[in-house]
């Protein structure tokens, strides 16, 4: 085959099983025609110990940023504080907003309660309390910032949607919690009414978090597409994966803008490492979207039905393997060896799949509108203080004296529950205090009035944490109010 014709790749061996069951990929993929030309770096445990704290060199981002495209094995990230998220790392440095899992029953080749199971899951990747932005405040209380934006919204959103048209599927689902994080999670579902409402041909629901979690485990057919932000996706990614069947048996796709990198969903599993056990399954599946991603469906579709055959022709591996289903227990490569025998032929009881022909790119962008132009103003201040005294009405007293060119206390909470005025005796107090300000009349305020406040609180003997301006945004309250709500 001309060289020329071959589209490069990133592969990443990784740790513990990861050298096995990327060899067996590799030469299935290839053994169906992949065209593919290799360049392997070293990313993981060994580059970890090696004293680099991200676990990867800064040879392996040239790769990644020419090639665009990364298969990546799992990889170990050792005990002990220090150590970076590989994977949060590199969804984060290369823009790779969308994290796509379909999560498929095989039944009844594969044990699962919920046999006509084919659920995909697509989960924001990039924001959400995955931004790591966290803080010691007090010795008392720790904070983690749940950032959400309306482009990373957006992008996941508009995604989804243009996910379920490629891939002809009926309806998008979307999970939040905007029935207490109204300003956050309530963006998220904002954004998907907006977005959903130019796709008239899909059907569109929301559910909230906890009881669409319920329904999903319990009922999981009910669902085509669900999009999340990134904390609830990955949860909810592995849940729909283990009622599918396995874990083990699912695949991932992290799509970005420019690259792409594609993955299993399960760990390293050291303990089984070396031994020709593992299934190689998740990450030949992960490999499947790979081919699709680069415009290579022809070769997708031979593998995956190949692979689908295998299944269900009995040929397992230990972890699926069961005695009056299975007709054989094979090891990693054996496995390999008995998919590879198999391109070229489809299932006659699973479903079978057909990504098209090369030419036919299914290849997903998506563009953001220009922002609308908004007005903000900033109407007030929250005023954390550290502050030992666990007496709410003591605190209260202190501050109400204490105002600076119309910025007056309104309300004092803890821990999100107002504390004063009005506040309850039985209500547990830590010592961290948020302290709001604002005008009587709700007018707007300049940022040189909260500082000469700051002041003020300050030569009084508060120690303050830090300070949240209080906006409204074309009118509207950009704020929560008092007990949450």
């Amino acid at each position: 085959m001309d060289q020329t014709t071959l589209t490069p790749i990133t592969v990443a061996h990784g740790d513990g099983i990861g050298p096995e069951i990327m060899e067996a990929t590799l030469r299935i993929i290839k053994a169906a025609g992949a065209r593919i030309q290799e360049e392997t770096i070293e990313i993981g445990e060994k580059v970890y110990l090696r004293g680099n704290t991200a676990g990867i060199d800064p040879s392996a981002w040239e790769s990644l940023r020419r090639t665009k495209v990364f298969l990546k094995a799992p990889i170990t990230t050792p005990q002990g504080g220090g150590f970076k998220s590989l994977n949060v790392t590199t969804r984060k440095m290369l823009g790779l907003y969308a994290n796509v899992r379909p999560c498929v029953s095989y039944a009844p080749y594969v044990a699962t309660k919920h046999p006509v199971m084919d659920v995909v899951i697509i989960r924001e990747n990039e924001e959400d309390l995955y931004a790591g932005i966290e803080h010691q405040q007090t010795p008392e209380v720790v904070q983690c910032l749940k950032v959400i934006s309306r482009p990373g919204c957006e992008k996941i959103v508009r995604y989804a949607f243009e996910y379920a048209r490629a891939y002809g599927r009926k309806k998008v689902t979307c999970f939040t919690k905007d029935n207490i994080m109204k300003q956050t999670d309530g963006l998220f579902h904002r954004v998907f009414d907006e977005i959903g409402a130019e796709y008239p041909e899909l059907e569109k629901e929301h559910w909230i978090v906890d009881i669409g979690a319920a329904k999903l485990a319990d009922t999981p057919e009910a669902f085509d597409v669900i999009v999340m932000p990134n904390l609830y996706g990955d949860i909810l990614s592995d849940v729909a994966a283990q009622i599918a069947g396995s874990v083990g048996l699912a695949g991932s796709a992290n799509i970005g803008e420019e690259v792409a990198m594609f993955e299993a969903i399960h760990g390293s599993a050291p303990r089984r490492a070396g031994q020709n056990l593992a299934n190689p399954s998740g990450l030949l599946l992960g490999a499947v979207q790979m081919l699709i991603h680069i415009n290579q469906p022809d070769v997708a579709t031979a593998v995956h039905n190949a692979w689908l055959t295998t299944l269900e022709d009995g040929i397992h591996t230990y972890d699926i393997y069961k005695e009056g289903i299975s007709t054989e227990k094979v090891g990693t490569q054996e496995f390999a060896s008995a998919v590879i025998a198999r391109l070229g032929k489809t299932p006659s009881k699973l479903k079978p799949v057909n990504y098209g022909a090369s030419g036919s790119n299914t290849t997903i962008k998506v563009t953001l509108k220009p922002a609308a132009p908004v007005t903000m103003a900033t109407v007030g201040v929250d005023i954390f203080l550290h502050h030992n005294d666990r007496d709410a009405q003591a605190l209260g007293a202190k501050l109400q004296a204490i105002s600076a060119n119309g910025l007056a206390l309104t309300m004092i909470t803890n821990r999100g529950v107002k504390v004063y005025p009005d506040g309850m005796s039985e209500t547990f107090c830590t010592d961290h205090w948020r302290c709001r300000y604002k005008t009587s009349d709700g007018s707007a305020v300049q940022y040189a009035d909260i500082i000469a406040l700051q002041h003020r609180i300050h030569e009084a003997g508060f120690s303050i944490i830090k300070t949240e301006n209080l906006c409204t945004i074309n009118g509207e309250v950009a704020f929560s109010a008092g007990q949450g709500a």
